[in-house]
């Protein structure tokens, strides 16, 4: 995996909780957790990984040397690391191991396998002991072992390689540890949700969607529209297996858009709470996991579809051409503002980081208690404190007009994509959301600079950059109405940045586009479960401040 400087570890299998490296004493006859398989073999249980030491190897030649001619031979030592070791059992006599091996050259992972022979008959029950210590090594008290997963396949997401690369990357890892896997191709647009609307959700612990976002999107609303609603939401943890265009979720809670390293993640991955958003507008409630946006970036993302040919480009050309054209998207925005002090806020998110680091250097590994609906007094959705956008505004809302709003951007995750990084001190389940407002009258030289910034995650520090944590707001989008001198150069700005059909404006909730139209949203904390890496935070990490 590429090392930036945002992201926590260079090495993807490194354990998620403390990154410790790889280190065992000595192996010798009388060391404990050490298990001799042959005359010249022995596995033995190290601080953070499996050890093998085999003399054999040393007679095997290298892979890659030209084809195995040339006089190099394979080290006698390698070490697992026991967040690699997939499953482990004992057949027989015979010590069968998978686990995830690093490909050469690529961004991902194979299922791998470590077979011997125990030629000591006698030593049958220590080898079973040895065997389960192992599988408790690669799977903590907080990490389910054979989790029952309903999987949701997108063969029309992305580029239409979602089949091929759940069959190809992600299926063999998900049966080499064991995982009970009912797969389900969805056929149309809410498709999905309407699967997750009608999930046992006594038989599966997780949704895992190959897909997007737009699939988890689904999945999270399907679950809110069950009977017991909150109690699916806490049942039901729903994972991404990135296979399409956006892959934020999976950047957040695995570091990862390689399909085959999500699989390993969700495999180990922890049950950890997520704040969901719930959004009003006119008689209907969604629920949204990742996002919320007015302006520039709505426009940039929903309404550049004619310039898919562009690939991902095409998201970075809509906002560059909406900046060098100044376009404005003016609004009435009511928000209930929790923190506006930048410092304040960069220093609680430091604050929440270095407390979970000290948690986890202890090893204080719960499995997160997201409510296992036993409670039939709490299976309803949470009632909404500020009520719906229909109905008056509460007291708590402050009120400003923007007539030359630039953009408008609310997030729950950090990273937006694997390079765009808006929403830089959000946590999980911290019950609050990350607002992001920008003038669109900004000089056009800064507005460059805060676009070559997104991908550092330093936006939030230009001073012309509003950067709040809020718990409600409700915003009412206008159209802007182009003065007759000015009609030529933004129709020939719309036909540049993909939008010349466009007849009205563009509203998108985790991508999704809705009616451009006044909404209420107000985040409800730790409703939602998904797997993750490391609970209490995402993969991110945040950027010093200049």
């Amino acid at each position: 995996m590429e090392h930036t400087s945002n992201t926590l570890s260079t090495n993807p299998f490194e354990h998620p909780d403390d990154g410790s490296s790889i280190s065992a004493a000595a192996p010798g006859p009388e060391a404990p957790g050490v298990l001799n398989v042959g005359r010249n073999a022995t596995l033995t249980l190290g601080t953070d990984a499996l050890i093998v030491l085999d003399e054999g190897l040393k007679h095997q030649r290298a892979p890659g040397n030209l084809c195995g001619l040339l006089p190099q031979f394979s080290k006698t030592t390698r070490a697992v690391p026991f967040y690699n070791v997939l499953w482990a059992e004992l057949d027989s006599f015979e010590v069968v191991i998978h686990y995830a091996q690093p490909t050469t050259g690529e961004k991902g992972c194979r299922v791998g396998c470590i077979s011997y022979t125990v030629m000591d008959k006698s030593t049958h029950g220590y080898t079973k002991t040895w065997v389960e210590a192992l599988m408790d090594r690669a799977y903590p008290s907080n990490t389910k072992r054979r989790k029952r997963m309903k999987v949701l396949v997108n063969p029309f997401g992305g580029q239409g390689n979602a089949q091929r690369l759940w069959a190809r990357e992600v299926e063999p890892i998900f049966a080499a540890a064991r995982c009970e896997m009912d797969v389900e191709r969805t056929a149309y647009k809410g498709h999905a949700m309407e699967i997750a609307e009608t999930l046992d959700v006594e038989g599966v612990d997780v949704v895992a969607c190959a897909s997007g976002d737009g699939l988890p999107y689904e999945v999270f609303n399907g679950l809110a529209r069950q009977r017991c609603p909150r109690r699916a939401l806490g049942k039901v943890a729903v994972a991404h297996i990135p296979c399409g265009s956006g892959n934020a979720m999976s950047m957040n809670l695995y570091g990862t858009n390689s399909p085959s390293l999500a699989a390993v993640a969700i495999v180990k991955g922890v049950r950890s709470p997520l704040d969901l958003t719930a959004i009003t507008q006119g008689g209907n409630t969604s629920y949204s996991f990742l996002s919320q946006a007015v302006g520039i970036v709505a426009e940039s993302d929903l309404g550049t579809e004619s310039l898919r040919w562009m690939g991902g480009f095409r998201f970075k050309w809509g906002v560059l051409v909406r900046l060098l054209g100044k376009t404005i998207y003016p609004a009435e925005l009511s928000v209930v503002v929790d923190s506006d002090d930048k410092r304040a806020i960069r220093e609680n998110y430091r604050r929440a980081v270095e407390e979970h680091q000290a948690a986890a250097a202890k090893h204080l590994h719960t499995e997160a208690d997201n409510g296992d609906g036993d409670n039939d007094n709490d299976t309803a959705l949470p009632p909404l404190r500020y009520g719906t956008v229909t109905d008056p505004l509460p007291p708590a809302f402050q009120t400003q007009d923007l007539p030359t709003l630039g953009n408008f951007f609310v997030g729950n995750m950090c990273l937006m994509s694997a390079d765009t990084r808006f929403f830089v001190t959000a946590l999980p389940a911290d019950g609050r959301l990350d607002m992001i407002n920008i003038d669109g009258a900004v000089p056009r030289t800064t507005a460059l600079r805060m676009l070559t910034t997104i991908e550092q995650g330093t936006l939030m520090n230009f001073p012309e950059v509003s950067y709040r944590k809020v718990l409600a707001y409700r915003i009412t989008p206008r159209m802007h109405l182009t003065p007759p001198g000015r009609r030529w150069r933004a129709k020939v700005g719309r036909w540049l940045g993909g939008a010349g059909r466009q007849r009205e404006g563009l509203i998108a909730i985790d991508g999704e586009r809705v009616p451009f139209e006044p909404y209420q949203a107000e985040v409800v904390q730790g409703l939602g479960t998904v797997l993750s890496k490391r609970g209490a935070v995402y993969e991110f990490e945040l950027p010093r401040s200049p």
